[in-house]
């Protein structure tokens, strides 16, 4: 059994944990960006908004009754 902390490589003898460490500290991935953009209102960003398009629009316009 391999110890976690051991370094472990790729055939091309990259390090894999340091490869692992090193994107954990680059921040934020493109994706999460997108996702935050799209959370305050980023242009092109709808794909990524959890907004519910008609509960905005019965908020501004009111309900219909």
């Amino acid at each position: 059994m391999t110890n976690y902390n051991e370094a472990q490589f790729t055939s091309a003898g990259t390090n894999i944990n340091e490869v692992k460490r090193k994107n954990a500290e680059g921040g934020l991935s493109y994706n999460e960006v997108k996702k935050l953009l799209a959370q305050r209102g980023g242009a092109g960003t709808e794909i990524y908004s959890d907004t519910d398009v008609e509960e905005v629009k019965q908020q501004i316009h009111g309900k219909k009754q």
